[in-house]
């Protein structure tokens, strides 16, 4: 589930910053499933060529989790980066970077 919700982040983020400069986006939702109802939304925002973005949810158990980190790409290299809170308190950082 985290997985899914940090990787439409990171697609909105990056169409967002292709449609145009200073494009700003919020997302929320939830999802019943047999264990009960997640509930999470992220917001961010691109402007010259670099993207920002946060985001969490709380599970059906009361835990909760947050997400946050960056994009940007130049001569034909991007970098993601950012870190985040998982549901049990574990806190982790990611990095990645990606050329043509």
């Amino acid at each position: 589930m985290k997985r899914l919700i940090a990787t439409l982040l990171f697609v909105a983020a990056a169409a967002a910053a292709t449609a145009s400069d200073a494009s700003a986006w919020t997302r929320s939702g939830a999802v019943t499933g047999l264990r009960g109802t997640t509930s999470f939304g992220g917001s961010g925002s691109c402007s010259g060529g670099t993207c920002a973005w946060q985001g969490g949810g709380t599970g059906p158990a009361g835990n909760s989790w947050s997400r946050s980190g960056s994009a940007s790409c130049s001569a034909g290299s991007c970098t993601r980066q950012g870190q985040g809170t998982g549901p049990r308190g574990h806190s982790y950082s990611y990095s990645r970077t990606v050329s043509r």
